[in-house]
């Protein structure tokens, strides 16, 4: 399995656009618009992408999801100055409303129909 330099450029960028804003809105609603700006939240993406996807390269698959994860919450504790429980829930949160957003997307092209 080879790390392609193209798809793992692709991949930040969707990332950057979908989960960045997230990431950025649930660390404003934890910790505060003074620790949680925009930039830090496309640096955490931009880094937990990429030592994700080398750590995913070196890894077998259980251990790179563990660690993989530690990385995120890290990152996520360093760039929004917060404890390790509260970058547990910024990332919860985060997940929250991308799903909320995916469901409202799906429900407003008319892909999901409740």
């Amino acid at each position: 399995m080879n790390m392609n330099v193209i798809e793992l450029i692709i991949q930040i960028i969707v990332c950057l656009v979908s989960i960045a804003p997230i990431l950025w809105i649930s660390g404003r609603i934890l910790v505060g618009k003074d620790r949680a700006r925009f930039t830090d939240a496309i640096w955490i993406v931009t880094l937990g992408v990429s030592i994700g996807s080398i750590i995913n390269h070196l890894t077998h698959r259980p251990i790179a999801a563990i660690l993989t994860i530690i990385i995120w919450l890290l990152l996520i504790k360093h760039f929004f100055d917060c404890g390790w429980l509260k970058a547990l829930a910024i990332s919860i949160l985060a997940a929250v409303i991308f799903i909320v957003v995916i469901v409202l997307v799906a429900i407003g092209i008319g892909i999901l129909i409740l």
